[in-house]
């Protein structure tokens, strides 16, 4: 009934430096994976099966959580819908105000062109990084649709951002950061 939990790396949003310490558990494992067969479930009915969507995992948070989605998806309607990455660390509005490094590289292992891409992450902050990762999505193509897929939606939007598919509604102060990984959901702050 549920897909086999793929490696999720760990990593605290906004990225920063210092130690990730949690300070509260929002959601264990367990949760974690019915958020995502949830969400699969809701990709499938809106799109009416996956024959064409693409799932495009922003590099870095939002790539394990897009292969858990696929696997879901997998199990629901028999295919597993194609699987991208996405860095948009050059694409982002607030170079200068933070470091930006790329995260990884970019996969698209499909045309996106006329298709409906969902594009993943683990958490929704501002929505600026959503906003880079369509204008990065127009270098590859012209999808059909565009939806969102996120773990967790913070609030502070700084853009009309509004995720399609969300696992858990988490408002936090803006200075707390959360850690998304397949054994939870932690909030907490950094230590130097």
């Amino acid at each position: 009934m549920s897909s086999p939990a793929s490696p999720e790396p760990v990593s605290p949003t906004p990225p920063s430096g210092g130690v990730f310490v949690p300070r509260t558990r929002v959601l264990d494992a367990g949760d974690v994976q019915r958020a995502v067969w949830r969400m699969a479930h809701e990709i499938s009915e809106r799109n009416r099966g996956t024959a064409d969507v693409v799932l495009v995992g922003l590099a870095s948070g939002g790539v394990a959580f897009a292969a858990r989605l696929a696997d879901a998806l997998d199990d629901i309607d028999g295919t597993r819908p194609p699987t991208g990455t996405l860095d948009v660390a050059f694409h982002r509005d607030d170079i200068g105000l933070r470091s930006v490094m790329p995260h990884g590289v970019t996969d698209l292992p499909v045309e996106i062109t006329d298709r409906v891409v969902v594009l993943v992450d683990d958490v929704l902050f501002t929505g600026r990084t959503v906003r880079a990762a369509l204008d990065a999505l127009n270098d590859h193509g012209r999808p059909r649709a565009v939806q969102l897929a996120v773990m967790v939606d913070r609030g502070h939007r700084e853009l009309p951002i509004r995720p399609d598919f969300v696992g858990k509604n988490l408002p936090t102060r803006r200075d707390e950061l959360v850690r998304v990984g397949a054994d939870g959901v932690e909030v907490g702050e950094m230590s130097a």
